[in-house]
């Protein structure tokens, strides 16, 4: 009976409410019976509250998203405020507090686990956050006053139908005679909405179409348990233009609407837009730096951050979080318990996870678990990460999910003795290569040996002999200085069938900073040939490269 027992939350909203307005739905349309004595059973009494002049708040009236996002803060811990309800010719008291069946008028022991449960809903609409937000209710309390009431003619049996709150309020064990009357108590900022919803329980349709005016009647249907209302205004919602404004607004919600299903599509969509919008961080760096943090949380959730790596995805945050929680303990609480996860501390280099340790924005004992399951990831053989990226690509916690780093992640092997030494592995998707002609180019992350940084760089270019284009290696050094460097280096590939790694070029260099060496057709074939489907140089769909360089101090 139930509306949540009727609607199915995975039907498709496009169908579901293809016509709009003309309210077609899963249930039929009784708009000709809304207020209309002759088909309904009882009297809805609506008490509307107001405060007085000195007590009121600037202006009530909402003209776009920002204003109506104002006032819900006034207002939002009043979503739940006390709903007062009365039934003509009964104590107050028995609705609350009568917990015996009138054995005399048949009330029988089948009525008791409805009553019960009825009770328990009014008490705790009734006792509201007055502890948690004292403030709040108090003002509520105090500065309220009847302004005028409304009187509607309603049909207990749609209602009940729609909504778990009215089934339970009419189903609650008491004399049919003292149900004809019920009173409810609202804030004049919510009347528009609760007659707009009441209307929406009879025909299946609204006549609002303006964002804040689908907000109010979102909140109204959370209040009074209407599911397929709440679902009609988020997918109305979702219809309109986004913007990074109303993204943020649907984020940012009152909790019992954002845990509903019907709400679902509409904070998804909200959280992709703001992905999609500041994909490229660098761009918006002042836009995104004054996001709050569910905005944040939905940027860094996404696959396609367009960033240079992990370490500048933790760099970010640090800087964000700084920024928004001056104080110590705030900012260790938000990154640990809610920015933490959507860092993926796997990509980082070993470099920069060494920094996580010692950084004091972060609880010890959590830093220590964040780098040590990094550090076991990376240690992991390659179908191992393989299968953890998989498993966790359907979840929220994608921390084992490369993104689309502008400079791909290296493996690197170091060495001391017996001179400075390091092996660096770069893999690289076909795709990846593919997308690199007719000139394109991929750069690794930075690698350091000998107190210096270095990269590789893969290259489609053409071959200056042969005039074809062809795939090009190269190695470089980062920062430029006095200090000389003479390098030895291998470049090596894994090959078909073998799958081993076989050495394709060997040189050297001297570097001096700011330069870059390396061979222009690696595997001495044209591009056709390297990106063939028969390619012996893609394994599974990836090119393993690898490069080992030997660091010599010259004087």
């Amino acid at each position: 009976m139930k509306d949540q027992l009727n609607s199915d939350p995975t039907t498709d909203m496009g169908s579901r409410f293809r016509h709009g307005a003309s309210g077609s739905g899963s249930d039929g349309d009784f708009g000709f019976a809304f207020n209309d004595s002759n088909f309904s059973d009882r009297l809805l009494r609506i008490e509307i509250m107001g405060v007085p002049s000195e007590c009121h708040p600037d202006g009530e009236d909402c003209t776009g998203i920002s204003d109506w996002d104002h006032h819900r803060k006034r207002r939002r811990e009043d979503i739940k405020k006390e709903i007062v309800l009365d039934l003509s010719l009964c104590p107050e008291e028995q609705i609350l507090n009568d917990s015996q069946p009138d054995m005399d008028d048949g009330a029988g022991c089948e009525n008791q686990d409805a009553e019960a449960e009825a009770v328990a809903m009014a008490e705790e609409i009734h006792s509201g956050d007055e502890d948690e937000n004292s403030n709040e209710s108090s003002w509520s309390m105090d500065c309220s006053t009847v302004l005028r009431v409304k009187t509607l003619h309603i049909s207990s049996p749609i209602l009940a139908a729609k909504s778990p709150f009215f089934y339970k309020l009419f189903s609650n064990g008491m004399r049919e005679s003292e149900q004809r009357h019920v009173t409810l108590r609202i804030n004049a900022s919510e009347e528009d909405a609760l007659l707009e919803l009441l209307n929406f329980m009879y025909s299946n349709s609204l006549s609002v179409t303006t964002a804040p005016a689908l907000l109010d009647v979102l909140m109204a249907a959370d209040k009074f348990e209407v599911a397929s209302c709440m679902r009609y205004c988020s997918w109305l919602l979702h219809n309109l233009p986004m913007t990074p404004e109303s993204a943020l607004l649907y984020l940012d919600l009152p909790s019992s609407v954002l845990m509903g299903e019907a709400v679902q599509p509409l904070t998804d969509a909200a959280k992709q837009y703001l992905a999609a919008r500041y994909k490229d961080v660098t761009k918006f760096q002042e836009e995104v730096m004054a996001l709050p943090l569910a905005g944040i949380q939905a940027i860094l959730a996404s696959d396609d951050l367009q960033i240079a790596s992990e370490d500048a995805v933790y760099d970010f945050v640090l800087k964000w979080a700084r920024a928004q929680y001056p104080n110590l303990e705030d900012r260790r609480e938000v990154l640990g318990s809610h920015l933490a996860q959507y860092i993926r501390f796997p990509y980082m280099t070993c470099r920069k996870l060494k920094k996580v340790l010692t950084c004091n924005d972060f609880d010890q004992d959590v830093a220590s678990k964040l780098v040590l399951e990094a550090l076991f990831y990376k240690a992991d053989a390659p179908y191992r990460q393989r299968s953890l990226a998989a498993e966790e690509s359907a979840t929220s916690n994608r921390r084992f999910v490369e993104r689309a780093y502008k400079y791909r992640p290296v493996k690197v092997v170091e060495f001391e003795l017996p001179r400075q030494q390091c092996v660096v592995y770069l893999d690289l998707k076909r795709e990846e290569c593919v997308n690199l002609f007719p000139s394109g180019r991929v750069y690794s992350q930075a690698f350091h040996l000998g107190g210096q940084g270095f990269f590789l760089s893969a290259h489609c270019n053409m071959d200056q002999q042969s005039s074809f284009h062809c795939l090009g290696l190269f190695l470089g050094m980062q920062e430029k200085g006095s200090t000389s460097f003479t390098v030895d280096y291998e470049f090596a590939a894994r090959l078909k069938p073998t799958e081993e790694f076989v050495c394709k070029y060997k040189g050297n260099y001297t570097f001096t900073g700011g330069k870059a060496v390396g061979y222009r057709n690696l595997f001495a074939v044209p591009w056709t040939s390297f990106v063939a489907e028969d390619s012996i140089y893609f394994i599974n769909g990836i090119l393993h490269l690898r490069a080992e360089l030997t660091i010599r101090l010259c004087s």
